[in-house]
């Protein structure tokens, strides 16, 4: 059954990795930078700090502490773990996909740049639900940047399905640890 999974996933990923165009590469491998999201994250943290300024430190630890339970899950535990090879990575693959600009590390099981995108659409989309309107953009940008990935050929659709669902359950848990922290101060302060 695994071995199935994975033909699909090698055939899903050379179908959609051969949808490029060389005048897009270079807009696509930019927009898989962190660099070019500074202004949205500039946005966020100013919408997050003007909508409750004196409880925004818990949002924003929530957001760090989601981004490194999944970047540490995904890029210190289950890459060396599985050592499922980058499709760019793969000689199989040589000449038959399209790869722009760097390979990154050997290993690509699970996407850690969908881990933490997706972990901080949903933790913030979770923190924040009611309090600030159209988050939900969020989660366009994790699907844009997890995207890219597959046209740059360095990650298969499912290591960016796994990866997605990593970044949620690292958002959850860090939205639990935050709910849980902050009642248990509370609590102690009102004794």
């Amino acid at each position: 059954m695994i071995e199935l999974v994975k033909q699909w996933d090698e055939a899903l990923f050379l179908w959609l990795n051969s949808f490029h165009s060389d005048a897009l590469d270079p807009i696509i491998f930019q927009m898989t930078e962190t660099v070019t999201w500074l202004p949205l994250f500039a946005f966020l943290i100013y919408k997050i700090y003007k909508v409750d300024p004196k409880n925004s430190w818990w949002v924003f630890g929530g957001i760090l502490l989601t981004i490194l339970i999944a970047d540490q899950v995904t890029s210190g535990i289950m890459k060396p773990f599985f050592e499922r090879l980058r499709p760019c990575h793969d000689p199989r693959w040589e000449g038959v996909m399209h790869n722009y600009g760097r390979c990154g590390g050997l290993y690509g099981f699970v996407s850690s740049h969908a881990a933490n995108t997706f972990g901080l659409a949903v933790f913030v989309n979770r923190k924040l639900k009611g309090k600030i309107k159209g988050l939900r953009w969020l989660y366009l940008y994790a699907f844009v940047v997890s995207y890219t990935r597959i046209y740059l050929g360095v990650h298969y659709p499912w290591d960016l399905l796994l990866g997605a669902a990593m970044g949620t359950l690292a958002a959850w848990f860090s939205w639990f640890f935050i709910v849980f922290v902050k009642r248990q101060l509370i609590k102690k302060v009102l004794e």
